[in-house]
């Protein structure tokens, strides 16, 4: 059987076609006979012999969308050259950047619709992207006198929440205008929390995954 001879052959085709079906239809409304029938012959058990379940697969997909991005990240976190400010502009950008973003915007429903996704997200931010890169960086800030804060736990929360759910076109639809706006704010209010941001390059990224949210809807 080819799920014995190449399992790592096998492993990519299931992870390509829950993608496409996850981005196509949600996660909710997947189900395993979907993947199956995607699959062009291999049965349940071939499934089943490389994932328990489901949400197994899904945990799968989007390790692979954001291969790699703990790497960066941690280069970014440990870069002895950078002042805490600089590192945060820096992981701003090369995400608005990364080419499973521009992915997910183009071809992925809502997350709204999608309970699971979301919460997976949210839960990736609050228990791994916070306490291992951003919080840390803050704290790099801090002691470099490049970033001010009393909160440096709540700072890094709220900006990563603002980046990646409230400026994601994926939950809060938005016209560009309205993200533009978004944008402005959050350039406010980080400069009133002391903290320069966002430039127009950034605000220019964010307006852009909007535009194409919007054109595939």
């Amino acid at each position: 059987m080819a799920r014995n001879k190449y399992p790592e052959e096998t492993i990519n085709q299931i992870l390509t076609v829950s993608l496409n079906l996850f981005m196509e239809k949600g996660y909710e409304r997947t189900s395993i006979q979907d993947i199956i029938n995607g699959l062009g012959g291999l049965t349940k058990g071939a499934i089943y012999h490389h994932f328990k379940s489901k949400e197994e697969i899904m945990q799968a997909v989007t390790e692979r969308l954001y291969q790699g991005l703990d790497e960066m990240l941690t280069s970014i976190r440990d870069d002895k050259s950078l002042t805490g400010i600089e590192k945060l502009r820096k992981i701003f950008w090369v995400s608005l950047n990364n080419p499973s973003q521009l992915e997910m915007v183009s071809t992925a429903p809502s997350l709204m619709d999608n309970p699971r996704m979301l919460v997976g997200q949210m839960r990736s931010i609050t228990e791994e992207s916070v306490p291992k890169y951003i919080q840390p960086i803050v704290e790099q800030g801090l002691a470099d006198g490049s970033i001010k804060t009393d909160y440096p736990k709540e700072l890094s929360e709220v900006l990563m929440l603002m980046g990646n759910l409230w400026l994601n076109p994926l939950v809060f639809s938005d016209t560009a205008e309205g993200a533009l706006n978004k944008c402005r704010f959050l350039q406010e209010l980080s400069l009133k929390l002391g903290l320069d941001l966002l430039d127009d390059q950034m605000i220019e990224r964010f307006v852009h995954l909007f535009r194409i949210y919007n054109e595939k809807a």
